[in-house]
C-alpha cells in the first residue's frame, strides 16, 4: 500500500509518500515552483485517481493543472479552465476548491473561486463553466469579504442525491440546493454572527469549514469565525459544539471516512492573535459527534507553538485505522497512522501549507 500525500503550499506543490503503513514518508522536489497551490482535488471514480491542483500564479494568474499518474506529469491548458464569461464583469482571482461531484455523475467536478462562485465541470476538470444560479442569488451583492478574501471554500455534493448540494463562504454563511444548482438558499439557523448588529442573521456568517458526517449525510459539521457547530437535519438548524474545545476560533474541520460521530479540529485563539490555543499544537478528536472532545498531542512540537493551520489543510485517507494529516503556516506537515493518537513528521521547512490531501496510490 503507497500512500500519496499532496502538500499544496504559498511556493509549489510536494509529494510526499509512504510504502510502510504510513510510518516513514519520502518528499520530493516542488511541482510548480513558485506558485501557490490553494487546494488539490483528488477524483478517485475512473481507474486511477486523477489530482486536480488549483495553480495560482503570481503573473499568469489562477489556473487548474491535472494529473493522471499521481503527479508523475501534469497538463495545463493553455486558457485558464475556470473563468467568469465577459458579461460578469469580472475575474477569477483565485481558486479555493475543487471536488468530485456524485459517484453516479462522471466527469462531473466543481470548484470554488474568489470572488465567491461555484463552477460545474462535465469533463473532469478539463474546462468549467459558471454555474449561474448562485451567481445571479439577490443575496450576493451582500456577501462580504474575510480577510482571505470573499471565497467558496468548501462544496460539498451529496452523496445520495446528485441534485444536492452544499456550499460555504467566507463571507455568506451555508447555501444548499435541491436542483442541481439552479436555485439556492441559505441554511444558517443558529450560526451566530458576532460581529454584525443582528447577531443571528439569514446569511452573512463567516462560515470557515463544514464536514458531512460518514454514517449519517444528514449530519453537518461546522467550523465558524467562532463557534463549531452541528446539525442533524442537513443545515435547516445548527447547534453548538464547542463546549469542551479550548477555543471555539479555528479553521479546519474534517470528518473520520468511515466511523460515524469522529471528527478532528484545530482550535486557535480569538481574531487579534490566531495562533493554537494556549500556545501548544494540539489536535482534538470527538468520537460522540462534538459532544466531548480530547486533545491528542503524542509526538507533535511542545509549548510555545505559534503556526496556524489552515481551513484547506487538514484531512484523512480512507484506511482501517484512518489517517490524519495536517499542515502549519511554519512548513511542517504531521501524519497519524492510528486516527491521531501519535504524529510523526512528514516535512518541515517547507513553504507555508495552504492545503493537504491523501491519495491511495
Amino acid at each position: 500500500m503507497t500512500v500519496l500525500l499532496a502538500i499544496g503550499t504559498q511556493k509549489g506543490l510536494f509529494l510526499a509518500t509512504s510504502d510502510d503503513e504510513r510510518r516513514t514518508w519520502h518528499v520530493g522536489p516542488a511541482h510548480f515552483p513558485g506558485t501557490a497551490i490553494y487546494t488539490v482535488g483528488v477524483d478517485t471514480r475512473g481507474s486511477r485517481p486523477r489530482l486536480l491542483a488549483a495553480v495560482d500564479n503570481s503573473h499568469f494568474g489562477p489556473s487548474v493543472a491535472v494529473s493522471d499518474d499521481l503527479g508523475e506529469s501534469w497538463h495545463e491548458p493553455e486558457k485558464a479552465p475556470i473563468a467568469f464569461p465577459a458579461e460578469a464583469g469580472v475575474a477569477v482571482e483565485r481558486v479555493w476548491q475543487i471536488v468530485p461531484g456524485h459517484p453516479g455523475e462522471p466527469g462531473v467536478v466543481y470548484a470554488g473561486t474568489q470572488p465567491s462562485a461555484l463552477f460545474r465541470s462535465a469533463d473532469g476538470g478539463e474546462s468549467f463553466e459558471l454555474v449561474r444560479g448562485l451567481w445571479e442569488h439577490p443575496h450576493r451583492p451582500q456577501w462580504g469579504a474575510g480577510f482571505g478574501g470573499q471565497a467558496i471554500h468548501t462544496i460539498l455534493p451529496h452523496p445520495g442525491d446528485p441534485s444536492r448540494l452544499l456550499v460555504a463562504m467566507s463571507t455568506g454563511g451555508v447555501y444548499r440546493s435541491v436542483d442541481g444548482g439552479q436555485s439556492w438558499a441559505p441554511a444558517n439557523q443558529g450560526i451566530k454572527a458576532y460581529f454584525l448588529p443582528d447577531p443571528w442573521p439569514e446569511f452573512g456568517q463567516c462560515v470557515h469549514r463544514v464536514a458531512r458526517d460518514a454514517g449519517d449525510p444528514e449530519r453537518l459539521y461546522a467550523q465558524n469565525h467562532h463557534g463549531v457547530y452541528r446539525s442533524t437535519d442537513g443545515g435547516d438548524s445548527w447547534q453548538s459544539i464547542a463546549g469542551t474545545l479550548p477555543s471555539d476560533f479555528g479553521f479546519p474541520l474534517v470528518a473520520h471516512p468511515r466511523r460515524p460521530g469522529t471528527i478532528w479540529n484545530f482550535p486557535l485563539t480569538a481574531d487579534s492573535e490566531r495562533h493554537p490555543a494556549e500556545l501548544r499544537c494540539r489536535v482534538y478528536r470527538s468520537t460522540d459527534a462534538g459532544e466531548k472532545w480530547e486533545p491528542q498531542p503524542d509526538g507533535l512540537p511542545g509549548p510555545p507553538y505559534y503556526p496556524v493551520v489552515l481551513r484547506d489543510a487538514m484531512c484523512t485517507d480512507d484506511h482501517d485505522p484512518a489517517g490524519v494529516y495536517f499542515g502549519s503556516r511554519c512548513g511542517e506537515v504531521f501524519a497519524s497512522n492510528d486516527e491521531g493518537e501519535t504524529w510523526r513528521t512528514v516535512a518541515s521547512h517547507l513553504p507555508d501549507v495552504l492545503s493537504v490531501r491523501a491519495v491511495t496510490a
